[in-house]
Formats: C-alpha cells, structure tokens, sequence
C-alpha cells in the first residue's frame, strides 16, 4: 500500500498496458535487486503518479537513456582524444562537447522528477522531496555535476580568454564516470531475452577492447607529448619533430603502439626511452594480462555453452553403443536405441517435460489444453463425453517423440498406459508362428493400447511407428479414477468403446476370440420368451439342483466372463443362471467358482458398472471383468 500518497506498488509485467483503474497499489512483490533485468521489457506503466513525475522504466524515458548512452560512447573517445592532442580541442569537437554536456546537464535536471524504489518497502516513491533529497545526497550528484560543466567555457567567461591545457584535459577525464550508464545498459540487454546473449556478450567484448587500446594510446602520446626534450620520447626517438605532424598521424601510431603491445606481438619499433614510459608500458601490460584473460575466458565460455549440447549428444550416444556392445545386443534393437537417443536431442526444444517441469500446474494444463484438446475431441473413445472430463484427461496427459520403426507397444506386455497418436502414423501387428502379420494402420486421433487397458488384458498387438510420431500416452490409473468420478462419461466411453468393437476388422477379431460374444450380445436383443426358455436351459447346465425350485424373493441373473490365459469365455459359450448373492464380494467368488475367473468389476450390457446389488431385477446380464 502507499504511504501518505507519495509511493505506489510494483506493476508487475501481467499488467503491462492495463488501464490503470485495474491496478492496485499492494502489488509490491519484486525485489529491487531484479528492476534492471525488466528495464527493457517492462512498457509504460500508466501509475498514479503526481503530477511531473516520471515513471523509471517509462518507455520514453529509457529511449532517452538509451540516446545517453550513445553519447556516453562519443564522450569516452573524445576525452582521452583530446587530453592527448590539445588541437582538437579548438577544433569542431569544442562545439560537440559543449552541446553533448547540454545533453547531460537536462539529464540531471530529469533526475529530480524520476521516481524511484525503495528498497525497504518495495514502493514507489513519487514525493519530489524525497527524490530530490535522495539524489542530491549521493556521491553521484556531485560527480554527474563534475563531468558535465565545461570548464573552458568557464575558464572563458571569468577571465575572458580562451585557454586548452593540459589541465582542462585532464578534468575533461572526469566525463569517464559516465561510462557507468554503458555498464547498465549491457547488463540489461544480457538479460532481455529480445536480444541474443551470444552477440551481446560478444559486442561487450569488442567495445571494452577498442577502448583499452583507444585510452592507452592516448595516454602514451600525452606522456611524450608533455617530456622534455621531445626527441627523447618513443614516438620522437623515431619520427623526430612529431608535435609538427597531423593529429592522425600521431594517433595512428598510437594505436598501432598499444595494438602491438596488447596483443604481445612488440615488434621492437616503438619502445620505452623515459623512465616515465617504462612505468606506463609496465602496468598497461600487467593490465593486458587480466584483459586477455577475460576476452579469453569469456569467448571460450560463450563457444562451449554453444556446443555443450552436442557433447552431451556424443557422450550420450558412445554409452548406447558401448552398452549394446558388452551386451550384445542384436543390430536391430542397437539401431532404434540410437535412433531414439539421437531424436531426443534433436527435439530437445520440444520435449514437453523438459519445458515444462518447472512450471506450476495450473500453466502446464493451459499448455496442456492448448496443444491436444482438439486431438482428443477428435478420438472415437471420448466423442460426446463432456468438457470437464475432457480437461481433466489433458491435463494429466503426457506427450513424446518416437522416430520411425521404433515399437511404441509390444504384444503381451502389461497394459499400463494407451496413446493417442498426435502427429506421424503407427502401424498394428500381430506374431504367429513366428510370423508377423500386419493388421491395421493409425493416424492423427487413433488410438493405440485402449483395449488392453479396458480389458485389463496383456496387449494383444504390437504397435510400431512408420515415420516420425508424437503421441500423448494416458495412465491407466489415471484413466480408471477419472472415469469412475462421472457415471455418465463412463458410460459413453463404454458405448464408443463397444461401437469401436463392433468395426474391428475380422483379422482383429480373430486375435480377440472373447469379443464375439459381448459382440453377439450386442447385436442379438432376445425377446422375453426367448429368454425364459435360454434361462432354463443355462440352468439345467450347471450343478443346481433341477428339481428345486427358487424362493419367490429370490433374484436370479445371467453372468459371462472369461479366462484370462485362454482368452476365451467360459467353455459351453453361454452364460450361467445364478442367484443373486447377498454382497458383491459373494458374487465374486461365486462367478470365480462358475466360470474359473475372479473378476473386479460388474458391467451391464450398456457399459454402466454395477455398485449395489439391490438396483439388479429379475434375469439382468452381468458381465464379470
């Protein structure tokens, strides 16, 4: 909150360009350390501010900033330049300097009306005392005001002459304390994402070299520019009368001095005569050696972070081969080991898990939602379900890569997970005597492992990728918790389940003997007398008693199953007439004892489940699964 109405809170960046009505003031939840970092991606933030006070990251004022920082740049060459050659200092670069300290001195006057943070409460101070007061107070008033008065322009208004010496140079120095705002401002371009890091850094680089070479030349030329007597100097050793020669005459074989020396070339043509040389050329060596470390350092760091990945991706891949090499492993599964290791890199960017990981989740279901929520519209099983349930599977969805010939499901794996094919194509197989046999071919929206999952059965196919593929593979356990929360979503799935069957193409259903009789079930709807007369004859197959006849209260129905090794339904190909059982566990066992099996659910012929036994009627088909 604001205090007393001098201090608002932080904009964060989710309200970048939001009417300032929607913006409170308790909103402070960024710490001061982290403000560079947003200075070139934060846009104006429209605050309540007093009147002729400036945001800080107003977008005007950065572009301001950043016009500085140009003059920054111009500042720090012509100060050295013109320390080291007086002439220049007549010249046009009088008038520049004159008008780039113009520049500044508005600057200054800005600060006093540029809110600041504080750092203690994370407000927004907008009270013009308090800048003031603030800014004035600070060791870099007094030098932003040093850097910026001309004082030869001074030195002309009091004593009426215009005078260039070595000591208005050497205070024009003091305009290098701007060179802070070029600090600033790679900082915050290191960290914009807009801007690559790599060139960044890189320019950084480059413009701290060009003016280690540009100062030290500079200086070089001023020490035999002002040593007694001339000739015994580096420069006038060699050239002679050189005070006489043209500013780029000089300034040309400075740099081509401080070049060579920085670069620890020395070729022997320029060297030290004067003891005062001799001290400068030993520390602008010493300083050339943490120099060349750094650039050293720095551009090894950016050209190995460049490569890293493919290190790792060699790295990665050896182990695979040595691995399949110990073990002997069969030249076909060493190749889609490889193939698998070798898309994993290069869809690296678009692995979700890995993007996503360390994001919360309420972002991950909104990325989730957006990707595959038309793709699992569009799949048979959940056609008509509603949206909730459909959210509610995507988000907790879970999406890879498989390159070509790579098998995404084996037959007779456990069935733990199905996928629903995203992008590429799938194709389904079945082993017989050895041989395979290709069944069916999926695409985008199909679906592969449902009916092993549903069932709860080994997977009877095996699926194989054609070409590259991204599929989103659906837990079991998952599946079953959300399906069971809606009755109603689960008994639409179970219909376009069995709808699904009831397509299957006759190669399929052959692998699948125990589907032809839910499927006869399906299609055959007996009539009543029907029936009564099926019903008696069930029941003169099985051990009761065929003289007996039943309580009047008691409930009789018909039960299927079938084994699960076999993969077929019981042996006489109908069901068994029992009576109703108190409790479902009894129905259990007692199925267990009819048909040789133990289910864990009941189903009706339309796919419900079954939880209380009381809501079954009279001669109810229950199929134990």
């Amino acid at each position: 909150m604001a205090k007393n109405g001098s201090s608002h809170s932080l904009i964060p960046l989710c309200f970048r360009r939001r009417p300032t009505g929607e913006i409170k003031n308790n909103l402070a939840s960024i710490s001061s350390s982290l403000l560079p970092a947003f200075g070139a991606v934060i846009d104006d933030a429209h605050l309540h501010l007093k009147k002729n006070v400036i945001a800080p990251y107003d977008r005007r004022y950065r572009w301001w900033q950043t016009f500085l920082v140009v003059l920054v740049i111009y500042s720090a060459w012509a100060s050295t330049l013109e320390l080291a050659f007086e002439k220049t200092a007549d010249g046009p670069l009088m008038f520049i300097d004159l008008l780039v300290d113009a520049f500044f001195a508005v600057d200054i006057l800005l600060t006093f009306f540029v809110a600041y943070f504080d750092t203690s409460t994370f407000l927004l101070v907008d009270d013009h005392w308090k800048i003031a007061l603030r800014y004035v107070i600070k060791f870099w008033f007094f030098m932003d005001v040093a850097s910026t008065l001309p004082f030869e322009l001074i030195n002309k208004i009091f004593t009426g002459e215009w005078q260039t010496n070595k000591v208005f140079g050497i205070l024009n120095l003091l305009r290098l304390w701007r060179l802070r705002r070029v600090t600033d401002l790679f900082r915050r371009l290191e960290k914009d994402i807009r801007f690559s890091y790599f060139w960044t850094r890189l320019l950084k680089l480059l413009y701290v070299t060009l003016f280690a070479v540009h100062s030290a030349g500079c200086f070089y030329y001023w020490l035999a520019a002002h040593h007694e007597p001339p000739e015994d100097t580096w420069i006038g050793k060699h050239i002679g009368d050189f005070k006489q020669k043209s500013v780029w005459h000089g300034y040309t074989c400075s740099i081509y001095w401080s070049i060579g020396t920085l670069t620890t070339v020395g070729y022997g043509d320029f060297f030290s005569v004067n003891e005062g040389e001799k001290i400068f050329n030993s520390i602008y060596m010493l300083f050339n050696i943490g120099l060349t470390a750094y650039i050293i350092g720095n551009m090894t760091n950016l050209v190995v972070n460049a490569a890293v990945k493919t290190f790792v991706m060699r790295d990665r891949i050896n182990e695979v081969l040595l691995y399949a090499s110990k073990n002997r492993l069969p030249e076909g599964m060493r190749e889609q080991m490889l193939a698998h290791m070798q898309l994993k890199f290069k869809t690296a960017e678009l692995q979700q898990e890995e993007v996503l990981k360390t994001l919360p989740k309420a972002i991950r279901s909104s990325i989730a939602q957006q990707l595959f929520r038309k793709t699992i519209e569009k799949t048979y099983l959940f056609r008509g379900v509603s949206k909730v349930l459909v959210s509610q599977l995507v988000s907790e969805m879970k999406a890879e890569y498989f390159p070509p010939k790579v098998e995404i499901i084996l037959q007779n794996e456990i069935p733990t997970e199905f996928y629903i094919l995203v992008s590429g194509a799938v194709d389904v197989v079945t082993y017989k005597n050895a041989t395979e046999q290709f069944l069916s071919k999926l695409e985008s929206a199909d679906m592969a492992g449902e009916i092993g999952v549903i069932f709860n059965i080994p997977q009877p196919f095996t699926v194989r990728t054609k070409r590259l593929s991204q599929v989103i593979r659906i837990s079991h356990h998952h599946f079953k918790q959300m399906v069971q929360s809606g009755s109603e979503d689960g008994k639409i799935i179970i219909a376009n389940f069995i709808q699904y069957l009831k397509g299957l193409g006759k190669d399929m259903l052959q692998e699948l003997p125990f589907l032809r009789e839910l499927l006869v079930y399906q299609n055959i709807q007996p009539t009543a007398q029907n029936e009564e007369k099926q019903n008696r004859e069930t029941l003169d197959s099985t051990d009761a008693n065929p003289k007996g006849t039943p309580d009047t209260c008691t409930i009789r129905v018909i039960i299927y199953g079938y084994h699960p090794s076999e993969e077929t339904v019981s042996s006489d190909g109908l069901g068994k007439l029992i009576n109703l059982p108190d409790s479902i566990e009894e129905l259990f066992s007692l199925a267990e004892k009819k048909l040789g099996k133990r289910g864990s659910t009941i189903l009706m012929a339309d796919g419900s489940e079954v939880e209380e036994l009381n809501a079954l009627r009279e001669n109810d088909h229950l199929f134990i699964v």
